[in-house]
This record gives structure tokens, sequence and C-alpha cells, in this order.
């Protein structure tokens, strides 16, 4: 990798990067994740019978507000006027799994893969929370960059 670590200065110093001189540019980033469970967990998110309530609608709500909220997570993350932020909950039986999706646009001077990526981890957190009283051994597992497009080093789809 002959990239450099742009976080940290000639001197080690962690730094937001300056990306005053970038162009604004449209930009999206798509990440996933999942919940792997037991086949009962499951069952009750599927039929609304978990003792805190739509656990689907209340985990797509938190990866929105993840998203949001990534710049006062994430220290060096930059606030950004995100246009879009889209979340979604799959219930996969044959995995015994919550998927969950998320994509994050904007017309900005950086990317906002690192939205994306909150929104996924708070939704499959907050999965966690609300199943935890019946099933602790859930598993958060997979979340990665599935997708990103715009600025200066252009598209990324993963494999």
């Amino acid at each position: 990798m002959g990239d450099q670590f742009t976080h940290f200065d000639q001197d080690g110093n962690a730094v937001m990067v300056d990306v005053s001189e970038k162009d604004i540019t449209e930009r999206s980033a798509t990440a996933k994740g999942s919940v792997i469970m037991q086949p009962e967990t499951l069952a009750r998110i599927m039929d609304g019978t978990m003792k805190k309530g739509d656990v689907l609608s209340v985990a797509q709500l938190a990866g929105i507000m993840g998203a949001k909220k990534t710049p006062d997570l994430i220290p060096l993350c930059h606030p950004l006027a995100l246009t879009s932020v889209k979340v979604e909950l799959v219930c996969v039986p044959e995995r015994n799994a919550v998927d969950v999706e998320a994509t994050c646009k904007l017309k900005g001077r950086t990317g906002v893969e690192m939205e994306a990526l909150t929104a996924v981890s708070v939704a499959c957190l907050t999965v966690y929370d609300m199943c935890k009283a019946v099933d602790k051994g859930m598993t958060i597992t997979n979340v990665r960059l599935t997708y990103k497009e715009g600025g200066k080093s252009g598209k990324f789809v993963a494999q």
C-alpha cells in the first residue's frame, strides 16, 4: 500500500484532514453487517413479540441517528450535511440473522463511508440491545463498506 495515513501530521499528531481545497461532488457510501442469533430470537423479532418492542423499526431509527452522530463518536470525522440516510433491516431465517444495510449521501468535500459504517454498527447494536434479555450469545459480524462513489478516489465496489 503506497497510500499514506491522512489523519496524522509529519510529527505523528492526530489531525482532522483539511478538505477545504477539495471539490464539492456528489458522494455516497453503502455498508452492511449482520446480527446472528438463535432461531427462537429471530422468530420473536419476526412475530413482534420481543418485550422491548418493534426491533426492526427501532434499530432502523437508531441507525439513521448513528449516521447523523458520526462526528460526535469518531474523533477525526468532519461534521457533514447528509442529504440522505437509508437503513434497511431484513430477517434471514436460513442464516438466523438480521442483515443491515445503510446508504448515506451528500454533496460535499469528503466521503460518507464512516457515516454508513456507523449507521450499520448502531443498528446492529440496537438489535443486540433489544434482544439481549433472551439471547446474550448474539454475534455482530461482517460490518464492512460495500460501495462508495464520488470524490478523487472514485468508485469502490467490494468483492
